[in-house]
């Protein structure tokens, strides 16, 4: 591009994306990090423990399929 057509360019950018009137946060974003990185990790769901209980299910109807599991793994 020519340097009118920069010039026009920025111009152009500066009408659209005004710059941001608040450019610092409101209050320090760590603590809360640490807080929930303290947190005990959620536990098994009923829908993980159908999922597991219907795997060896699935398996007995579909033996091929075991060997594409594997592959995936």
């Amino acid at each position: 591009m020519t340097e009118p057509n920069d010039e026009n360019l920025r111009k152009l950018l500066r009408m659209a994306l005004p710059p941001s009137p608040e450019t610092r946060l409101e209050r320090d974003l760590w603590p809360r990090m640490l807080q929930r990185l303290d947190q005990a990790p959620a536990g098994l769901s009923r829908l993980d423990w159908a999922l597991a209980a219907l795997l060896p299910v699935w398996f007995f109807l579909f033996p091929n399929a075991i060997p594409g599991l594997l592959y995936h793994l």
